[in-house]
């Protein structure tokens, strides 16, 4: 059997989800968590072969989920079923060592092939995606990427200074090195675009 967590935060999708994989022979649902945080509690006392997770949830997203359960003392594979088609996340999720990328418009049968891939060892990712991803290079570097998400919640360049022991002027050096690389006028666009494009 594979031993399957689910982590989604949409309570409907999250019972869609564990009542289609519990009509397979060979997967069972053992726990479902609602966002991230709890997902890691769930792995902790589950142990579960595969968490299945959205990107998206409040508090701990999908991605940093995937690099704490696989820290764990008993680590599990991850697997990534979200509604978001965007190259930057893809590439995250590889990078952060995820198992498979789903998209959730996807076929239910496709779920459950990919558990099965995942738990012999393999990696699945949406094909389309995967084309796209290969196109599509993230220019931010990860500084960039930090300074940029505190920024987007609300965090001055002097909070932002304090809380990476930088000087506020370096911190306005990465958001206007941000803005520049991604052809923004100013840094809410540049927020709007990296969102778009997966990269936060």
């Amino acid at each position: 059997m594979i031993r399957v967590l689910l982590a989604e935060d949409q309570a409907m999708m999250r019972g869609a989800l564990a009542a289609l994989l519990s009509l397979e022979r060979d997967i069972e649902v053992v726990g479902t968590a609602p966002d991230g945080e709890a997902a890691l509690r769930e792995a902790q006392r589950l142990q579960p072969d595969v968490v299945v997770t959205d990107i998206e949830m409040p508090g701990m997203n999908g991605l940093e989920l995937a690099q704490r359960v696989q820290r764990l003392p008993h680590p599990c594979k991850v697997v990534i079923l979200t509604t978001f088609a965007r190259p930057g996340y893809l590439r995250r999720a590889l990078d952060a060592d995820v198992a498979a990328y789903l998209i959730k418009d996807a076929p239910a049968e496709q779920l459950a092939a990919a558990l099965r891939t995942v738990q012999r060892g393999g990696r699945v990712i949406d094909p389309q995606l995967a084309v796209d991803a290969w196109n599509a290079a993230d220019p931010l570097s990860e500084r960039e990427r930090q300074v940029l998400r505190m920024a987007d919640e609300g965090a001055t360049a002097t909070d932002i200074a304090a809380v990476l022991n930088l000087s506020a002027g370096t911190v306005r050096n990465y958001l206007s090195e941000a803005i520049g690389k991604l052809g923004a006028a100013n840094r809410i666009e540049a927020l709007r675009i990296a969102r778009q494009k997966g990269w936060l």
